[in-house]
C-alpha cells in the first residue's frame, strides 16, 4: 500500500523500492498467491511510469542541447565563413558535416527510449511475455515459473515442449535469465508496459 501510495504522490523511485519489497516478501510467504501476480503488475506500472517520467525529461533535455549545439555550430559558420572568404564551400560542407554527425550523436542518445522487439530468449515459450520468475527444467528450457505450475495443474506434470515427465521440484531458478531481463528491463524501461 506504501508503494502505491508513493506513486499518487509522483514519488516513483520511492515507490518503486516499496513494491520491490513487497513482491520480495509476497515470493517468500506464497510464491502462487494473486497477491503475488498482482503486485508484479503494480511494480511493471510504477516502473513504467518511472520509465515514462524519466524518458520525457531526457528527451527535453536532448532536444534543449541539441538546439543550443546546432545554433552554436551555425553561429560558428558564420564567424568562419566571414574570415575566410575565399574557402566558403569548404566551410560550409565542413559545417554540414559537422551538423549530421551531431544530428547523429542525438538519435544514438535517444535509442534507448525507442520500443523495439523484446528479444526471444528473454520471453516466456508459452505466454511469449517477459520473463519475472524464470525457472529451468532438466531438459534446458526456461519458462515463467508461474506458468508452468499452472500448467502442471491444469494439464499435467510434464513439460510443455519436450513431453518429458516433471515434477515441481525439478523446476530451478534461471538466475542468468533472470539477471539478464533485469538488465535489459534497467535499460528499457517501455518493456515494463502492460497491455
Amino acid at each position: 500500500m506504501l508503494g502505491l501510495a508513493l506513486l499518487q504522490k509522483e514519488e516513483f523511485a520511492e515507490g518503486v523500492r516499496e513494491l520491490e519489497k513487497a513482491l520480495d516478501l509476497g515470493r517468500d510467504a506464497n510464491p502462487k498467491s494473486y497477491m503475488v501476480e498482482e503486485i508484479w503488475q503494480e511494480l511493471a506500472r510504477a516502473k513504467y511510469l518511472e520509465w515514462e517520467h524519466e524518458s520525457t525529461k531526457r528527451s527535453w533535455e536532448l532536444q534543449k542541447l541539441k538546439g543550443t549545439c546546432e545554433a552554436a555550430l551555425k553561429e560558428k559558420q558564420f564567424l568562419d565563413s566571414s574570415e575566410k572568404e575565399g574557402f566558403v564551400d569548404e566551410t560550409m560542407k565542413a559545417n554540414a558535416d559537422q551538423l549530421e554527425a551531431l544530428d547523429r550523436v542525438f538519435q544514438k542518445a535517444a535509442e534507448d527510449d525507442i520500443p523495439t522487439e523484446i528479444p526471444d530468449y528473454l520471453c516466456c515459450k508459452i505466454t511469449l511475455d517477459i520473463f519475472r520468475d524464470p525457472v529451468i527444467t532438466p531438459s534446458g528450457v526456461t519458462y515463467e515459473r508461474a506458468v508452468l505450475l499452472e500448467h502442471f495443474q491444469k494439464v499435467g506434470k510434464f513439460d510443455p515442449i519436450t513431453r518429458e515427465y516433471l515434477h515441481p521440484s525439478q523446476l530451478v531458478p534461471n538466475l542468468a535469465i533472470k539477471e539478464a531481463v533485469r538488465a535489459f528491463l534497467d535499460k528499457h524501461g517501455w518493456a515494463y508496459k502492460i497491455d
